[in-house]
């Protein structure tokens, strides 16, 4: 039997790579790509996004999504269109993400051949706070729920999909929620802060970040289409990395700045669309955030290639940025600095 794939996102980088695998697989009969702009790798004429891919210009939030599901008797989702910015507004991005989302569970639960539904989410839904407990897993209670931006509207998100499971037991619903995303073609606000040649942190502060490479995320997500893994899972490389080892790998110099005067640049890099660092994200540099993939491991049989400092070390080469310490002297320094261990004699 072979399937018809709708990939939602697929303007985006991560998107168009997840769709591309797909049409690649031999039991995928049809991938069809929907978004509201078209992908950069669209030929002139239409034809294809990438190999079989077919794309169709489709706005979430309209019903049109539904006709396009039974037109094509799609019988696997991904979802991949929970954007984190830019956006004209923050209600044009929840919007887009929360009733966009709403459209296309509700084309899915009236859709007479949907069998699988793969969401993206994120792990900002446990958001970043003093009191959060050191790792998270799937069923950890954050200290303080977000309660605004992109984190909102992925637990708002996450809450319609858990919906639309118990109204379709039959369709097998899988929700990921990935660390930040790091490779060679990412383009995210994270990547861009670590590309600034003074990047601003804030003082007092040096939050534990963990990525997930694309190629890896990608994998994922592949599996998640094909095969059959309900249920919520945490999705990133193995390890931590301190933000001022990630900044001394880059050979970057940190300016370490009260918390409300990074708040006040972040701001202006927005303003200037430099960066879009949001309120959830300022969070992030300040508290970090950490996740136990263990369930998907043990799920799938498979762990990720890339552990978050090999992920983090694949962008730097990529964009020509590991000009700095090594990753054993920019360990070693960390380590004296926050007085993990003492220098030796001599």
């Amino acid at each position: 039997m072979t399937h018809t794939v709708l990939v939602t996102g697929v303007s985006r980088h991560v998107g168009a790579r997840v769709a591309g695998v797909l049409a690649a697989d031999p039991d995928i009969g049809r991938v069809i790509g929907v978004d509201t702009v078209p992908p950069p790798s669209l030929t002139r004429d239409g034809g294809s996004l990438s190999g079989r891919t077919e794309f169709v210009r489709v706005d979430l939030r309209s019903p049109d999504i539904a006709q396009v599901i039974a037109a094509a008797d799609v019988d696997i989702v991904v979802h991949m269109s929970l954007v984190s910015g830019p956006a004209r507004s923050r209600s044009a991005m929840k919007e887009h993400n929360v009733i966009g989302t709403m459209q296309l569970l509700g084309a899915c639960q009236r859709s007479t051949t949907v069998r699988r539904v793969v969401v993206r989410s994120t792990t900002a839904v446990y958001g970043s706070a003093p009191n959060d407990p050191a790792v998270f897993r799937e069923d950890s209670e954050p200290a303080e729920v977000p309660h605004s931006g992109y984190a909102k509207d992925a637990g708002d998100v996450e809450g319609y999909v858990r919906g639309f499971a118990r109204r379709r037991p039959d369709v097998v619903t899988s929700t990921l929620r990935f660390a930040n995303f790091m490779g060679p073609g990412v383009d995210s606000p994270l990547t861009r802060y670590f590309a600034q040649p003074l990047p601003p942190t804030v003082f007092g502060f040096d939050p534990r970040l963990q990525f997930v490479h694309e190629d890896d995320g990608v994998e994922v997500l592949r599996r998640m289409a094909l095969e059959d893994h309900p249920g919520t899972f945490n999705v990133a490389g193995d390890g931590v990395l301190l933000l001022s080892q990630c900044l001394r790998r880059a050979g970057r110099t940190p300016l370490p700045v009260p918390s409300p005067v990074f708040r006040f640049l972040g701001e202006m890099a927005r303003a200037a669309r430099r960066l879009d660092f949001t309120p959830e994200q300022l969070a992030l540099m300040c508290h970090g955030r950490v996740v136990d993939s263990g369930r998907l491991i043990r799920e799938l049989g498979w762990k990720p290639k890339f552990g978050t400092a090999a992920a983090f070390e694949d962008f730097l080469r990529s964009r020509r940025l590991s000009g700095g310490l090594s990753a054993a002297v920019a360990d070693r320094l960390s380590d004296l600095a926050s007085g993990r261990s003492t220098p030796g004699p001599g």
